[in-house]
């Protein structure tokens, strides 16, 4: 195992070093126990039975039963606890990795999780986590107590006859490099599995999750056969592990046999002039039959173990990347926000040099409504996601009340805009839940924020009213009345800013225009930014900015731009208008 990965199982457990102690003591105790039990039959083989007695002074056969009883009781007891303990900080553990993996992805920036499929993460914080739980429970309880065990039981062959013992020990060179060669193999085998077994994890959730467009598609058929062949390439990376594990299984027997029979072989011909009582060889078989116990079980852990250091790996790959951190923490906190925005020459690209803005600059006045229209790909939705720090620009400024948004703290920054998207996204949880997001509001409050966003009609006609529980991803609602919802839940945050990506698509017209009184209301004290392909929504915003290939190519009114009869503006409302009429 690699040192960095040491370190990274370190880093899980050192928490819990006081109870890893305990525990390292109490395996002592039991292993001391387990060593003088063979030595009291021994007791009895070779002082009272071979001799036919039951009784030496005051020691008799019943007292030595009754302490070997006791050792078995006090070992179960102490056992339990070892075993109780050892879970114990494997939850804690595995509570603490699953809450980092998670604030983790919460705090991470936008271009982790473009680079990053949802799967991965999905697989990383459930199964790759469960695979550590295993570990913890499976070996962490028997790990340091089978250590433990294996040195004292040497010490104790060798104090009881060197020469039987090393005769006995010449199996641990074949045992250990038997076990080395499968080792390499083996983890090739399981990084393979992991792959193969990730992969198959990614492709359930997505298609749980994109379950609607397979049946638009109809594509139920193909993605069952994508699923069949996933699930062949896992088990067939399953197939060779189980066998590296069952061959070193039966190895370890076999060489548990040969340990026996070279004990009874070398014992019965005096080899080496060893001539032992009866009771010395019964302790000789039975050591070395605890001595290969442990051996065995390691060796049966292997596999959780190699599961669980690639799964270790994995996770800790995404947790020791800090630069992909938002730092909430840093950052101005102005008194108050009024809501002026200045783009000065702002360059930015997702990736390299391919520009998605170039050179752009514009300002948006305290309380002013802006549009920004243009095709699809001119980059009206990435100067949103910049407004909200979702990416940092490579050149020029945003600034906020004349702050580069920069230096303003970031949870503080976002708790000022409020975004609402055309596809808005609703937790399975109550109406109420999902426009408070555990602002804990009144019930007065949300009422009123309801009735704002005309959604008051849709959630009284609800069995349960603002206690009704959604349904995954909001499908118990249709795409207007989730957006009702958005609005409700903007409205009840009350941002600086508001920022609405096209979000009355999908309300039918009557609605659209008591929404567009709400918003117009809304716009005459907020600063407001639409994006809009329905021209008809946007004539009365003070300013109107068209772009093109990344670069503002107009800006002006609704007549202004229409003035200009050659302009891209006016021909696109032109086209709309004359669309409408059609």
């Amino acid at each position: 195992m690699k040192n960095k990965t040491l370190s990274r199982i370190y880093k899980m457990l050192k928490p819990q070093k006081k109870a890893i102690v305990i525990i390292s003591i109490l395996s002592i105790i039991i292993n001391i126990g387990e060593i003088i039990k063979p030595y009291l039959i021994k007791l009895v083989i070779d002082s009272f039975l071979s001799v036919g007695i039951w009784q030496k002074g005051l020691i008799t056969v019943g007292i030595i039963g009754g302490i070997y009883i006791t050792l078995v009781l006090i070992g179960n007891i102490l056992d339990f606890i070892v075993s109780t303990t050892a879970s114990m900080i494997g939850e804690n553990a595995i509570y603490s990795i699953r809450n980092k993996l998670y604030r983790y992805i919460q705090h991470a920036y936008i271009p982790f999780h473009d680079r990053t499929p949802s799967g991965t993460l999905f697989v990383r914080i459930t199964s790759d986590v469960e695979d550590i739980t295993t570990f913890f429970k499976d070996v962490i309880t028997t790990f340091i107590q089978d250590i433990i065990m294996i040195i004292a039981l040497a010490i104790m062959m060798l104090s009881l006859n060197y020469k039987l013992a090393l005769i006995c020990f010449l199996l641990i060179p074949f045992v250990i490099l038997t076990s080395l060669i499968i080792t390499k193999v083996t983890k090739k085998v399981q990084e393979y599995s992991k792959k193969a077994k990730t992969k198959l994890n990614i492709f359930l959730a997505e298609s749980i999750y994109g379950v609607k467009l397979i049946k638009i598609f109809n594509r139920q058929y193909e993605k069952e056969k994508e699923c069949i062949q996933l699930c062949e390439n896992f088990y067939k990376s399953r197939v060779p592990t189980s066998f590296t594990e069952g061959f070193l299984i039966a190895f370890m027997i076999i060489f548990e046999n040969i340990g026996v029979s070279l004990i009874i072989w070398t014992c019965i011909n005096h080899f080496f002039n060893i001539n032992l009582d009866v009771g010395i060889i019964y302790i000789f078989i039975t050591y070395l039959k605890q001595i290969f116990e442990p051996i065995q079980r390691l060796v049966e852990n292997f596999e959780t173990i190699q599961e669980a250091t690639v799964s270790i790996n994995k996770i800790y790959d995404i947790l020791e990347h800090k630069e992909f951190l938002e730092n909430f923490e840093k950052g101005i906190e102005p008194k108050e926000i009024k809501g002026k925005i200045e783009f000065k020459n702002v360059w930015f690209a997702y990736e390299g040099e391919n520009w998605i803005l170039k050179n752009i600059s514009f300002t948006i006045e305290q309380g002013q409504s802006i549009a920004i229209v243009g095709r699809t790909g001119s980059g009206k939705t990435t100067i949103i996601n910049l407004i909200n720090r979702f990416y940092e620009i490579q050149k020029g400024e945003i600034l906020l009340d004349g702050i580069n948004i920069k230096d303003i703290n970031l949870h503080y920054l976002r708790k000022q805009i409020g975004i609402i998207l055309q596809d808005p996204f609703i937790f399975a949880k109550s109406i109420k839940e999902n426009i408070e997001l555990n602002e804990n509001l009144s019930d007065e409050a949300i009422m009123e924020t309801i009735q704002l966003a005309s959604a008051n009609e849709f959630i009284e006609s609800l069995p349960n009213g603002i206690e009704e529980i959604a349904n995954e991803r909001g499908s118990s609602f249709s795409a207007g009345q989730k957006q009702l919802l958005a609005f409700a839940r903007i409205f009840a945050h009350n941002p600086s800013i508001f920022i609405l990506d096209e979000a009355t698509a999908n309300i039918d017209t009557k609605t659209e225009e008591l929404i567009q009184h709400s918003i117009d209301k809304i716009s005459k004290e907020k600063t407001s930014i639409f994006i809009a392909h329905r021209l008809s929504t946007i004539i009365n915003v003070d300013k109107i900015i068209v772009l093109s290939n990344g670069e503002i190519i107009e800006q002006g009114t609704h007549s202004e731009l229409l003035e200009n009869k050659e302009g891209y503006y006016s021909k696109l409302y032109n086209a709309y208008y004359t669309n409408l009429v059609v």
